[in-house]
């Protein structure tokens, strides 16, 4: 009919211009169904309000320049985190005394000249010995000659005062974790400050105490500051030496008894046995702790009593010496000042001579030729000031967590490139049996780390 009117030509424009007409129009509602879905519909949904409301939300408002929007996007940014307790992905811009939310100190009995670490025990030998008969699962030897241990140290609940201070701690709990592991030695990490009379010097007394009556199975504690290292691991200690013995530290019996020398023990690492005897002398050694006058004037008293000792307030060492030296006859016969073995080991003599007990002795001896504990005394890692050069200190402690972590790391064919590098090296090569190979020093299953095992 179109071609007889129009003529062919004409007819197939008209049906080409038609099929655009109606894909134009399918386009137009599809267009509109789309932004009904996406900006909703209008007022009411009726089709004359979503134009209505489609063309206030395109062109009513002018749309904010990129930089504009950029700019207030930021700001919104800005104040949400300033809002939600001023948070930050930058650790360090942050103020960790946000969330270290300091406590008033505690107020004491500054005049508690009669000072006790808690009730009166006269009986605990007999209590123990009940509690282990009743607990055959919990020896308190788990062989014989190999008590069982409990290793306890600590830091403050603070982080240190200097920025590295905490990374040498961690360095010093691997080192004690790693010993411990090789000798079956339990470890008590401590980070609560138990009594607020007893800061400082005195702080591990009250813990002391509390883990002995509490842990009624270990036969030994031993205290460790947290600026000692072992750098001996393959040194047993001589447990058998001690059986007649209760308290156990480096020490010279001259030095204490006949000198009265300030010096002349050390309590940076000792050993207790658990029993009356330890919360007696625990009980005696106590009341010059209390901060205050009462540990000012007893400061004056042993700096006037024991030899080459400054003017300050009372420490847990001078005072054991005084305790020592005044009532010998009381303490003396159950006490082991030992030297035959480095339970504590002065860093400034120690260090530096490293590489000569490399290249002469191997571990195992403990004493000078391989010293077991080696004790950064007057460092002060933690704190803001020490007693010694801070890079003297630093270098050397790193050397001796290297000296240490070598004895570790060889077992499984490592070693430190020097001594004074966090980098390591292999020593030797994989092998397809690596079940043959032989760690050096006998540390990967040592003998005196074996349980006996009861046979039922």
């Amino acid at each position: 009919m179109l071609e007889k009117c129009l003529g062919a030509q004409r007819a197939r424009k008209f049906q080409r211009a038609l099929r655009h007409c109606k894909v134009t129009i399918l386009c137009l509602v599809l267009t509109v169904v789309v932004l009904r879905g996406t900006i909703g519909a209008g007022k009411f949904g009726t089709p004359e309000q979503d134009f209505l409301d489609i063309r206030n939300r395109l062109y009513s408002r002018k749309l904010p320049e990129p930089h504009r929007l950029l700019g207030e996007l930021s700001s919104t940014t800005t104040t949400s985190f300033s809002s939600s307790d001023s948070s930050t992905d930058n650790y360090n811009a942050f103020d960790i005394s946000t969330i270290l939310h300091e406590e008033p100190e505690e107020q004491t009995d500054r005049e508690n000249f009669n000072y006790r670490l808690g009730p009166k025990i006269s009986d605990w030998d007999q209590q123990r010995s009940r509690w282990l008969r009743q607990n055959p699962n919990f020896p308190n030897f788990l062989r014989p000659n190999k008590p069982r241990v409990l290793l306890v140290t600590g830091s403050s609940p603070k982080p240190c005062e200097n920025p590295v201070g905490d990374h040498y701690l961690l360095k010093s709990i691997k080192n004690k974790i790693d010993y411990c592991r090789l000798h079956g030695i339990e470890v008590f990490y401590n980070m609560a400050l138990l009594d607020a009379e007893m800061a400082g010097f005195w702080a591990k007394l009250p813990l002391i105490r509390k883990l002995l009556l509490s842990h009624p199975e270990v036969e030994f504690l031993w205290w460790m500051d947290s600026d000692a290292m072992f750098t001996d691991m393959a040194f047993e200690v001589p447990w058998e030496r001690y059986k007649e013995y209760n308290l156990v530290m480096h020490g010279w019996d001259e030095m204490v008894y006949d000198d009265k020398n300030w010096i002349g023990l050390n309590t940076g690492s000792f050993l207790l046995r658990n029993c009356q005897w330890s919360l007696d002398i625990l009980d005696a050694w106590a009341p010059m702790g209390p901060k205050g006058r009462v540990r000012d004037e007893a400061g004056k008293v042993l700096t006037r009593e024991l030899k080459g000792r400054p003017v300050f307030e009372a420490d847990d060492q001078s005072a054991m010496v005084y305790l020592l030296a005044k009532e010998k006859d009381k303490w003396g016969q159950k006490v082991y000042l030992e030297n035959g073995y480095y339970l504590h080991g002065y860093w400034g003599i120690l260090v530096d001579r490293y590489e000569e007990m490399i290249e002469n002795h191997r571990p195992g001896f403990g004493d000078h030729r391989w010293p077991l504990v080696t004790h950064f005394v007057g460092c002060k890692p933690c704190g803001k000031f020490g007693d010694y050069p801070v890079e003297r200190c630093l270098k050397q402690m790193d050397r001796a967590f290297n000296f240490g972590d070598n004895q570790i790391l060889q077992i499984y064919g490592f070693t430190h490139k020097t001594l004074g590098s966090k980098g390591v090296k292999r020593i030797r090569d994989e092998t397809s049996n690596p079940l043959e190979v032989k760690d050096e020093f006998g540390l990967l299953h040592p003998a005196f780390k074996a349980v006996e095992v009861s046979s039922s």
